[in-house]
């Protein structure tokens, strides 16, 4: 089965919102780990600070479907704007070796190795994995990512 690795983020009630998300991943996923929390600037608008985390664990199932779901129960709607606050956000960013480019799912995910909010939580949780078209270990690409110019500030972890 592949490991696969998730984005969590929210800028709307983040430590109520990613709670939720949280009790709902280690519902639907066993064995689920999490990344520490950590609090960064919104990118792409001006808006509230994020709280960001990555969940990784084992799955043969739909996964994207079960994001979705559990984005709806922390109040998203699928029609929400991309560039704009928001309750919760779960994006897949690594599904195994999968290298996957389609309109509705890009693997690993493009702005993965772009977004401190993405890279610096996952290099946290497993810095061993090998992106697979980087051909770098998650580690590696977190070592020469330039911080200074996205700062993260770990967060503790809401229970």
């Amino acid at each position: 089965m592949p490991e696969v690795y998730v984005a969590a983020g929210s800028n709307v009630e983040p430590e109520r919102n990613l709670a939720q998300a949280v009790s709902q991943l280690e519902r639907e996923f066993a064995a689920v780990r999490f990344s520490p929390w950590y609090r960064n600037r919104a990118v792409g608008f001006e808006g509230d600070d994020f709280i960001n985390l990555v969940a990784g664990f084992t799955t043969d199932l739909q996964v994207v479907a079960r994001l979705h779901a559990i984005e709806a129960q922390c109040g998203r709607p699928r029609n929400a704007p991309r560039w704009a606050p928001r309750s919760m956000d779960l994006d897949v960013l690594l599904y195994g070796d999968l290298v996957c480019d389609e309109r509705r799912l890009r693997l690993p995910r493009p702005d993965l190795l772009k977004r401190a909010y993405m890279l610096g939580p996952l290099a946290a949780l497993a810095p061993g994995v090998m992106h697979p078209t980087a051909k770098l270990t998650i580690g590696e690409l977190w070592e020469r990512f330039d911080r200074a110019s996205h700062p993260l500030e770990r967060v503790p972890r809401i229970p």
